[in-house]
């Protein structure tokens, strides 16, 4: 992931894209391997995860959230795709090793 950690308050978190750091600036793609396709929207993103064993939780109304019965991870995203950001990706591919990578658009 690129970004840098900024500690405030007691708090680490990453930002992705600082202010002035033109290298972070490109966009960035969640792309399914098997099929080389790039994921545009949710819709398409959950029929590919269906496909893998996950399932949709529907508890909180605020999240997209995944499942899979095989393991212990949950996949929490924003309900909104526009706030779907780098490390919504990157937790997807790490989750789902040689089925979704994150390229520069």
């Amino acid at each position: 992931m690129s970004g840098v950690w900024v500690f405030k308050n007691g708090v680490v978190r990453l930002v992705e894209n600082p202010p002035g750091n033109e290298a972070n600036a490109r966009r960035k793609v969640l792309v399914h391997i098997p099929t080389n396709e790039a994921i545009t929207s949710y819709a398409q993103l959950e029929r590919r995860l269906a496909g893998q064993g996950w399932e949709r939780y529907y508890d909180d109304p605020d999240l997209l959230q995944f499942h899979k019965r095989s393991s212990v991870d949950l996949i929490s995203l924003p309900r909104n795709f526009a706030q779907f950001k780098l490390v919504n990706m990157y937790d997807i591919v790490v989750k789902n090793r040689n089925i979704f990578e994150v390229r520069d658009m």
